[in-house]
């Protein structure tokens, strides 16, 4: 994975995804030629970098020691990669691609109290697994308001859902709820309304957007992106800017388990165009895992 760092002057850079689709914070930043921050060169613990940044990058080594997930968690994750060949086509693209496909599933995490001192809220331990309870939702539809999605918000999108036999994989269940129980150590709940999106953008028209909306926000309180695979793909740069600033990084998840956490209420995120690595390239696709965290329930309209 490339490392992140100070970009170069802003005139340099290509136009943001965001371009014809709405003015972004993340374009007017660049725009005005102001100066983007480093993730920390020396790593923080992952609470500790949301809490003072507002982002953490794991890289794929870390990702199961900084949760807590067992130690053949990244074997066992082979197993689910191929249901992302198996994706339906996105009917909901209000800017005429046919380039993305989509899973979403919701579930509910019940958690420990944080205020009970009896029962203390961390990320390890076979104790509080056994008090943090994930259960999947009857099916329902993703909704954002137009606020937080100018594109797509503001109509309720109904996706298929995740394959059963992924969405109740222990692979996978084990990652959404260690991840619940870090959040909480950053933010005390007692109950996560997550989101699971899987995505694959591929490039048989040419290019493909991973976020046609541009930069963003999603309304939530954190945001997961979890990298699953490339193939034959150039660009998919991700930038992550300061929400109330002119500072931000970009860099691309290049290595599969690469994972970015994100504070959604502190920073806007965005992913640039991919298009083929090569011109005989027939077969380009970048696949992610993106969850969401929500501690007011699931957004839908008033």
């Amino acid at each position: 994975m490339a490392t992140p760092g100070t970009l170069p002057p802003p005139a340099a850079l290509p136009t943001p995804v965001a371009e014809g689709e709405g003015k972004s914070i993340a374009s007017a930043q660049l725009a005005q030629n102001r100066p983007m921050f480093s993730i920390p060169t020396t790593p923080k613990p992952a609470a500790q970098a949301l809490q003072q940044d507002g982002l953490c990058l794991l890289q794929p080594g870390a990702l199961s020691a900084t949760l807590g997930l067992h130690a053949d968690w990244h074997s066992a994750w082979q197993a689910l990669t191929p249901s992302w060949q198996r994706l339906p086509p996105d009917a909901h693209l209000k800017d005429g691609g046919h380039y993305r496909q989509r899973r979403h599933s919701c579930f509910v995490q019940q958690l420990a109290s944080a205020a009970d001192p009896a029962h203390p809220v961390h990320h390890s331990g076979e104790s509080v697994a056994a008090r943090s309870r994930l259960t999947q939702t009857p099916q329902r539809a993703h909704w954002q308001p137009t606020d937080y999605n100018a594109l797509h918000g503001g109509i309720l999108r109904w996706f298929e859902p995740m394959e059963p036999a992924v969405a109740s994989s222990p692979t996978f269940t084990a990652l959404l709820t260690a991840l619940g129980r870090l959040f909480a150590e950053v933010r005390p709940v007692e109950r996560w309304y997550i989101e699971s999106h899987q995505f694959r953008i591929d490039t048989a028209g040419g290019v493909g957007r991973p976020t046609p909306e541009g930069a963003h926000r999603d309304g939530v309180d954190f945001v997961v992106v979890l990298l699953v695979g490339r193939h034959e793909v150039k660009g998919g740069e991700t930038r992550v800017f300061d929400a109330n600033g002119p500072h931000g990084v970009r860099f691309v998840m290049a290595e599969p388990l690469s994972a970015l956490l994100l504070d959604d209420a502190r920073v806007i995120h965005e992913t640039t165009p991919i298009l083929p690595a090569t011109p005989d390239a027939v077969h380009s696709f970048r696949d992610t895992l993106v969850l969401t965290y929500r501690a007011a329930g699931f957004q839908q309209p008033a």
